[in-house]
């Protein structure tokens, strides 16, 4: 099964009515049995374009203490946090097909070259989301995520002609010299010590980052960027 990011020619946020769809999609191969990939792919200019900055950077100005900071901004998080819970738990092997640019936040994954996966907490005064840190350090090893999380650097792995096509030829032959529950069982055996950690790291990360945003110093970051961005614009006008 194919879950596929239609958006063609906007930057797209994961959120709102895409989430909930991306969500009500993922539970849907956990019901037939004879499922064993779930691939996840997009079309367009981005597969996603992380947060929208311009939102954050303007939060309610009539909260009244940090306590009521911190619940506004967990409250905010709960729906990266249930994709990302029902990601930890999908049943069948996943995969994810990046294709496009994706900025922000396991699987095996393929990746073309003309995609690339950019990690810009740091940047922003922010903390690895979702779990992230540990998720991405045991799906591509510590020194590879640690170039993504602590400097922000991009990287590409595989040709993009015909991507999508030879990314489900691949999987389709896998099937044919192997057994769907077989790997299904594999999968569930390696992820049993690793889900918990998983969960965990997404609580973890969920209240760091809401005491960053109790903080303040990422609004602040993410209104000077703004500020770069709208003088960038009017210069090329």
């Amino acid at each position: 099964m194919t879950l596929l990011n239609k958006y063609a020619d906007i930057f797209v946020e994961i959120e709102g009515s895409l989430i909930t769809d991306s969500l009500t999609a993922l539970r849907e191969p956990n019901e037939y049995p004879d499922t064993t990939f779930t691939v996840l792919t997009g079309e367009g200019r981005l597969f996603s374009s992380g947060a929208d900055v311009s939102s954050i950077a303007a939060p309610p100005t009539d909260l009244k203490n940090d306590g009521e900071k911190k619940l506004f901004w967990l409250q905010r998080f709960a729906m990266g946090n249930e994709m990302v819970r029902s990601l930890v738990n999908h049943r069948t092997v996943l995969v994810l097909a990046l294709n496009r640019p994706a900025v922000g936040g396991g699987a095996a994954w393929f990746q073309d070259v003309g995609a690339w996966l950019q990690v810009n907490f740091s940047q922003l005064g922010l903390v690895p989301e979702f779990g992230s840190a540990v998720n991405l350090a045991q799906s591509m090893s510590i020194h590879k995520s640690n170039e993504l999380f602590m400097f922000g650097r991009k990287v590409g792995i595989f040709p993009k002609e015909s991507f999508q096509e030879n990314a489900h030829e691949h999987l389709k032959e896998m099937l044919r010299e192997r057994s769907g529950k077989s790997m299904i069982e594999v999968k569930h055996l390696k992820n049993i010590s690793m889900r918990y950690q998983r969960i965990v790291a997404l609580f973890n990360a969920c209240n760091a980052l809401a005491e960053r945003f109790v903080d303040g110093e990422p609004i602040g970051r993410m209104a000077a960027k703004m500020q770069d961005l709208n003088e960038s614009r009017k210069a090329k006008l």
